[in-house]
């Protein structure tokens, strides 16, 4: 809906979702959508950023990617990295596969940055030389390291991990868990994470009761007390430096021009409830570099 509407480009969202018909009260519009818009720019950033410290001589490994896209936004923008990992669920996985495969716009960028042998592809997994999607559960990391290794990850390459709105459906200690394999595995790394802050106040609390009406339980949320108890998580599992700001500072970030375009997309005269959700995710990114990059 975001993109249809103009908040940002994507040309290939459309081949994952059906298209949105229904229409939001305008505070949530406006809202989350300037919420997401401000995620998808405050999250390529830093990415482009890695992309061109390392010359694209990395690899990126998207952890609960769902339908994200960003590969073939790579692919467009001549910015992949040597090889780009999607894990998620098996069943979100298979699904994805389902698409690439029906779709010739998604399965074509595969085949035409694929070198070598014959792609490989099953229901859950699929390999090219740049693409992989693999069907893991991020809360078993030997598993998971195990499954990426299959598929050619270097742990030598620096590497950057993205998790988008994830770790909070983890407990703690699963999280901690996969910070730490991560730490530990990659000498050269980036961690980028974006989900929840601010939730033990009262609008935080509102936000978990309309989520667990919804049969959604945020199993981490206790993490996301401060923008402190999130880079306390990166800094107590290996990583050396954190840094974390919420959204309405990432809006602040952005250009002038581009805002003040998406601001004119929809009215909205609820600027205090759209700063308080703002207030209430964050983006928070910690590195490993004993390369001095």
């Amino acid at each position: 809906f975001a993109v249809s509407v103009g908040y940002w480009k994507d040309p290939y969202i459309q081949y994952f979702v059906r298209q949105a018909k229904e229409r939001k009260a305008p505070e949530i519009n406006r809202g989350k959508l300037a919420c997401y818009y401000a995620r998808v720019h405050g999250v390529s950033y830093l990415i482009q950023a890695f992309l061109k410290k390392t010359e694209c001589n990395c690899q990126i490994v998207n952890l609960g990617a769902g339908m994200d896209t960003l590969f073939w936004r790579l692919k467009d923008e001549n910015l992949l990295p040597r090889k780009y990992f999607e894990v998620d669920f098996p069943m979100i996985v298979a699904r994805k596969i389902h698409n690439i495969k029906s779709k010739p716009p998604l399965s074509k960028p595969i085949m035409e940055s694929h070198s070598g042998d014959s792609l490989l592809i099953d229901s859950h997994s699929l390999d090219s030389s740049r693409y992989s999607l693999v069907g893991a559960d991020l809360r078993f990391s030997s598993d998971l390291e195990e499954k990426l290794k299959k598929h050619n990850l270097d742990t030598h390459l620096p590497t950057l991990l993205v998790a988008e709105c994830v770790l909070v459906y983890m407990t703690p200690q699963q999280s901690a868990n996969l910070l730490k394999w991560a730490a530990s595995t990659f000498p050269v790394a980036m961690f980028i994470n974006y989900e929840q802050v601010n939730m033990t106040d009262r609008f935080g609390q509102i936000m978990i009761e309309n989520l667990q009406r919804r049969q959604c339980n945020l199993a981490g949320v206790e993490v996301c007390r401060s923008l402190d108890s999130q880079k306390e998580r990166l800094l107590l599992n290996g990583w050396e430096t954190a840094r974390a700001i919420d959204m309405m500072k990432v809006y602040s970030f952005l250009p002038q021009a581009d805002v003040k375009r998406i601001e004119g997309l929809e009215f909205l005269d609820e600027k205090e409830l759209f700063e308080q959700l703002m207030q209430h995710y964050c983006i928070c990114w910690a590195s490993k570099d004993s390369s001095n990059l």
